[in-house]
């Protein structure tokens, strides 16, 4: 049996103690006694349990106590296996969980207090929002959106150990596709052969890859059980998570003798993007990036317009968002890049995605994908 990635081991309790004394210090800058955090990935972050969407839960961040979870009570042992705290409420699936997460923050004594929400929150919908103003109408609400996702941008050392498994799983996984996926063979094995070898090597996660076959290919298309014919493009793109991390990486093959053209659009394509990961640094602007992929990739005469985003942000991730915009790369993206930053840079023409897995370093962009870069036939 091959070896499988190595995997780092767990984080300590001392990286959950720093990123909660960083948010401690931003809610008291704004003066916020108690915060609700429910999105998934924040609530990961911060105590490092992951729970389904089934039903709301909330982890609660006040300035000076342990925080709390408030969870499903069938979620009970899992808390008890991953989360850095101990303390929560649990609450059965016939109860109303917005009624025991007001309950829990009023017995706590933050029921007149300054409570910190995520309006750009994928879990509190307007209904759960206007609920809790209900039900806690001597506290006062603010605003907390977009802080945690930012403060999530830069990686420490321990989430890149995780990043860098979640790419060696790309790597793996586009390998193993591109091993079966032949003449005659139906693209649904290909996938197989992908996302096996995902699982295979540490995958922690349900959607953990793309596929599109034929003639022409598309970044989101659904396959349909094609039997690969000469001259077909497959693309595979292998999402997988370890540990809720995600990395990414697209790669081209040809079935059969690949034309000169699309030899000559490959090696371009590829030139391009080194130009744009040399730009990486910490303190470039995003803009400038952007630029060089989109303005090459112009004049090279690959495309006649490029209305996508040419990067984004990769990281902890969790559904319902299948991709993370905090952070993308256009032309009118005003902001500048920081060390041990992470982002997918992808870009395709004439049916040939090209991507990698990329942190900023003083040296420009590393990849952290290491497969070959070319078009496979």
């Amino acid at each position: 049996m091959k070896h499988l990635p190595l995997a780092p081991p767990p984080f300590p309790i001392e990286e959950y103690h720093s990123r909660l004394a960083a948010l401690r210090s931003i809610m008291a800058d704004r003066r916020v006694d108690l915060l609700i955090i429910d999105q998934s990935e924040h609530r990961a972050y911060f105590s490092g349990f992951w729970s389904t969407a089934a039903m709301y839960q909330a982890l609660l961040v006040s300035r000076d106590q342990e925080p709390v979870a408030v969870i499903r009570s069938i979620d009970s042992p899992s808390f008890s296996a991953s989360s850095r705290w101990g303390d929560c409420v649990t609450f059965s699936d016939s109860e109303n969980p917005i009624e025991v997460v007001a309950e829990t923050i009023k017995s706590r004594g933050f029921g007149a207090s300054v409570i910190g929400i995520e309006r750009d929150s994928h879990f509190l919908t307007l209904n759960r929002a206007a609920e809790l103003d209900a039900l806690l109408p001597e506290a006062k609400f603010t605003d907390f959106s977009k802080i945690m996702w930012e403060m999530r941008l830069v990686k420490s050392q321990l989430e890149i150990a995780c990043l860098k498994v979640a790419a060696e799983i790309c790597d793996r996984a586009a390998a193993a596709a591109f091993k079966v996926a032949e003449a005659g063979v139906n693209e649904r094995e290909v996938f197989a052969a992908m996302t096996s070898e995902a699982w295979r090597c540490g995958a922690d996660n349900a959607q953990v890859a793309v596929l599109s076959c034929g003639a022409t290919t598309s970044f989101h298309a659904s396959f349909s059980g094609r039997i690969l014919e000469q001259g077909d493009i497959v693309f595979v793109e292998p999402v997988p998570h370890f540990r809720g991390y995600t990395a990414r990486l697209m790669r081209p093959k040809v079935i059969g003798a690949p034309t000169d053209q699309q030899m000559r659009t490959a090696e371009t394509m590829i030139r391009i993007q080194d130009d744009q990961f040399r730009l990486m640094k910490p303190g470039a602007n995003a803009r400038d990036v952007d630029r060089v992929l989109r303005e090459e990739m112009l004049a090279a005469g690959l495309c006649d317009s490029y209305t996508g985003i040419t990067g984004y942000t990769l990281g902890l991730k969790c559904p319902p968002r299948t991709s993370d915009f905090t952070r993308v790369f256009l032309p009118n993206s005003a902001w500048q890049l920081e060390e041990n930053q992470v982002f997918h840079m992808y870009t395709s023409a004439c049916d040939l995605p090209f991507s990698e897995t990329v942190v900023v370093t003083p040296d420009g962009g590393k990849r952290l994908t290491e497969m070959e870069r070319k078009l496979f036939r």
